[in-house]
């Protein structure tokens, strides 16, 4: 299976919470291993950048995924807020996860346009 398949998986499941997390995103995620939903040691599919802090104070997205092995993260689009803009990733990268971004990231930023509107100033 596609990138593009286990992406569109991961829109799907992020698209009932549109509307409904106030000023955040709704973010969904895919763990995928030999071409099936999995756990440890997999691809994470993820519509937005994995979280760098929680302002809740628990463990963040990003340590959670470097936490459960995961090999590969394909991200579709990087989160613009100011205080996140890329540190996820490059938290993934320092823990030796390869890292893709930009797989159906149109239709990620679409999915949640007011998120982007009001942080992405590019």
């Amino acid at each position: 299976m596609s990138d593009d398949v286990f992406m569109r998986r991961a829109l799907a499941l992020a698209a009932p919470g549109v509307g409904r997390t106030g000023d955040n995103p709704s973010v969904g995620c895919v763990i995928v291993k030999d071409g099936a939903v999995a756990g440890e040691g997999a691809t994470a599919y993820v519509t937005l950048e994995p979280c760098a802090h929680r302002s809740s104070g628990a463990v963040s997205c990003s340590d959670l995924l470097i936490q459960a092995h995961v090999s590969r993260a394909v991200i579709a689009t990087r989160d613009p807020h100011p205080m996140a803009a890329g540190v996820g990733i490059e938290r993934l990268r320092a823990a030796g996860v390869a890292v893709e971004i930009g797989v159906l990231e149109t239709e990620a930023r679409a999915q949640n346009a007011s998120f982007f509107a009001k942080w992405d100033k590019s």
